[in-house]
């Protein structure tokens, strides 16, 4: 067994089975950071510039329509800063898209309506077929993998593409950015949420539901397909100005009276259930590690800060059973059936049919062509 060892740089550490270090205990992630991020990520007045002659762009090709692009919107800080930038900085008419998968939580909800009603925008809402959803996530908890939370990225993920291909739409805005997301979760803790071949083959092993309307999408499609035959551009605005978390929520909170979550990613009460508690109790990963270490290399926290609230759970042991119990209850399981998968044996991605090999191949082609820098490995 591998020694526990922390990085001297951040608080990434061995629970990711595939860390590297170097002589002075700097992790690969780190010095992915610092070799092939850093050196072209660019925030200044020219990066700036870039990124408005985009955005003319993509004013001049919307004349005339509804609106000029889609972008989604989870109720999280990213997407909802985006939100405001797009339509208030940069003088965009998005269609705000959301996906309901069936765990929004109450504030998540809230957030997106205060701030689509103050900014005028109109609101596209998508609504998963919750006996399919609810039969697909039962075949994760089933399976044993650590990637429970697939079924509703995917859904978030092929719902929004699907929309863009059938419209024609030829811009889609993201939220996803270096500044807080720069160190990516490591394979075996976050396997491809795209990977519909491994999708469909965990829940043909432990469904019981055919997926009639559930929405799908795969790797050749969204990145080949729809990007050079189609011509949707993804654009993250979020990489070419200096995005700082903190500011970026005070601005929302004032503006818009937005409501804080106590981590990423929990405007979902499954994800708040899976990253918070799931994750770190059956399997030992935490993700909070990889979003402390985002920010630590981006100069928003120190490593100690880091540390010190990493000796506290991401959960409150106050309430986790009734957070369990409110999962088992949506689900339509018993307490008892919940944590018989909680206890069951643990089951890597490995462990079931992928597109792992397209996608290591594809991350590769796109690294050698700088498309890409950095990711899960």
């Amino acid at each position: 067994m591998k020694e526990f060892r922390v990085c001297s740089n951040c608080v990434m550490d061995t629970t990711d089975s595939m860390i590297q270090f170097d002589e002075k205990g700097v992790c690969d992630h780190c010095n992915t950071f610092y070799e092939k991020i850093k050196p072209i990520w660019k925030t200044d007045a020219a990066a700036k510039t870039e990124l408005l002659k985009t955005v003319e762009k993509i004013k001049k090709e919307g004349v005339g329509k509804d609106f000029d692009c889609i972008m989604g919107m989870s109720g999280g800080i990213d997407s909802s800063y985006l939100t405001y930038l797009a339509k208030e900085e940069l003088g965009l008419r998005p269609l705000v898209f959301h996906v309901d998968a069936g765990w929004n939580s109450q504030i998540a909800v809230n957030n997106i309506e205060k701030q689509v009603d103050k900014l005028e925008l109109d609101l596209y809402t998508e609504v998963i077929n919750w006996k399919e959803m609810q039969d697909l996530q039962l075949s994760f908890f089933k399976s044993g993998v650590s990637h429970i939370d697939t079924p509703q990225d995917h859904s978030f993920f092929a719902t929004m593409y699907n929309f863009a291909s059938k419209h024609k739409i030829k811009y889609i805005l993201t939220g996803a950015n270096y500044s807080t997301e720069c160190v990516r979760n490591p394979l075996e803790w976050m396997y491809f949420q795209s990977d519909s071949i491994q999708l469909r083959d965990i829940h043909k092993k432990y469904g019981s539901r055919p997926l009639k309307t559930f929405p799908l999408t795969n790797i050749l499609w969204y990145k080949v397909y729809l990007r050079y035959v189609r011509g949707i551009q993804v654009v993250k605005p979020l990489d070419y100005m200096p995005y700082i978390k903190e500011e970026a929520m005070q601005l929302l909170v004032e503006k818009f009276g937005w409501q804080r979550y106590p981590q990423k990613h929990f405007e979902s009460r499954f994800t708040r259930f899976y990253e918070a508690f799931w994750l770190p109790k059956k399997f030992g990963f935490d993700t909070r590690k990889v979003q402390y270490s985002s920010l630590i290399l981006t100069d928003q926290m120190t490593r100690e800060e880091a540390l010190e609230n990493l000796k506290s759970p991401a959960f409150d042991p106050e309430t986790i059973s009734q957070e369990f119990e409110f999962v088992a209850t949506k689900l339509g399981i018993s307490t008892d059936e919940l944590q018989s998968y909680l206890d069951g044996p643990n089951r890597s991605y490995k462990d079931f049919k992928s597109q792992d090999r397209i996608y290591q191949i594809g991350a590769k082609v796109m690294r050698l062509l700088g498309i890409e820098r950095g990711g899960k490995r």
